[in-house]
């Protein structure tokens, strides 16, 4: 037997919040019910006609995409166009589909950070701030050092817990201390709960309402020694395996150790990078007037193209399969093997 939908969805929201979603992001459940069963998950970058002909055929219950597959209102289901044809393949076939777009963008261990762990850069910080959430203190009465640690290890798989982990003695009771972003306070307290039996009297809440944790999109930091532009282009070609990119510079010359990157279409935020002192800004999609924009400000900029989001499928899939050991799932995870980059170069 499978697994029910929200069960596998609680997880992935553990790691990967749809509150860290910018305004407006569409992310989250797009067709199916969360007490269906699935037994066969797809990880893909897109959802488009060939990706649902693909899970179709490989008899898949559940796509888990980075690019959300409704991003504008459909005023009608019926197959005379591919995309709304496509939308009614995916009902015909009962298959789930769910999104995590700028939330997996911004989300610490997302995709600009397996970026930056391809590219060697180092010491990262975000690029552009998008969220201040106000944190809480936990306190957990355990019955002794052991227990405190069972209880450490179960909630701080959630990204959203920070142990610190501050023992002390309250008779004959352990206490440690650990910070909650808002947002998960339920889900702590359901973990505790279910998986240590605690009662309401075992762990107290204290707000912190001058504390609050920090995200951002994007990523900037160091590689570890300086290179020219040059290689450092030949080096994102390599790791992407891309044929070209796109080269926005006032000069070739140049020498590269601060790095600004930015999956998918960053070029508004490009300002960032400069004012954090850039020596090139990777992102994807640039707008032709912006491109001189960014000569004017002296930042050189490297557009390998949207598609390198691709490697979510991958990193999603180890991701996965933790959970699947940890848990005892009855899942197979597999990557989409359909090609949706729209571009090619000769």
């Amino acid at each position: 037997m499978g697994l029910l939908l929200k069960d596998f969805i609680k997880q992935f929201e553990t790691y990967c919040p749809q509150e860290l979603a910018e305004a407006g992001d569409p992310v989250g459940l797009h067709f199916g019910s969360m007490d269906q069963e699935i037994n066969k998950v797809m990880l893909t970058l897109d959802v488009r006609p060939d990706t649902i002909k693909e899970a179709i055929e490989n008899n898949v219950d559940l796509i888990v995409a980075k690019h959300p597959p409704i991003f504008r209102s459909v005023k009608r289901l019926v197959p005379d166009n591919p995309q709304t044809k496509m939308y009614t393949e995916i009902i015909k076939h009962d298959i789930a589909v769910y999104a995590a777009h700028t939330n997996l963008d911004i989300v610490d261990n997302g995709l600009n950070d397996w970026f930056c762990e391809e590219l060697g850069i180092k010491n990262t910080t975000y690029l552009t701030h998008t969220h201040s959430i106000l944190e809480w203190e936990l306190s957990v009465m355990a019955t002794d050092e052991e227990e405190l640690r069972l209880v450490e290890a179960a909630i701080s798989q959630d990204f959203t817990c920070y142990p610190t982990i501050v023992e002390e003695m309250e008779g004959e009771l352990v206490v440690g201390t650990f910070k909650v972003l808002e947002f998960a306070k339920q889900t702590v307290e359901t973990k505790l709960k279910e998986l240590f039996n605690k009662e309401p009297m075992d762990y107290a809440w204290e707000p912190m309402p001058s504390t609050t944790a920090d995200f951002g999109i994007g990523r900037i930091g160091e590689l570890e020694e300086e290179v020219s532009l040059e290689e450092f282009v030949q080096t994102v070609k390599q790791t992407f395996n891309l044929d070209g990119l796109r080269l926005t510079t006032d000069s070739v010359d140049k020498k590269v150790k601060r790095v600004a990157i930015c999956g998918g279409s960053g070029e508004k935020f490009y300002p960032d990078a400069v004012s954090k002192k850039a020596d090139v800004y990777l992102t994807g999609d640039v707008y032709y007037h912006t491109g001189h924009d960014m000569i004017e400000e002296r930042l050189s900029v490297i557009d390998p193209g949207h598609h390198i989001e691709v490697l979510c499928q991958p990193r999603l899939r180890e991701l996965c399969e933790q959970w699947k050991e940890a848990y005892n799932w009855d899942l197979e995870f597999v990557e989409s093997s359909t090609d949706t980059n729209p571009f090619k170069y000769y």
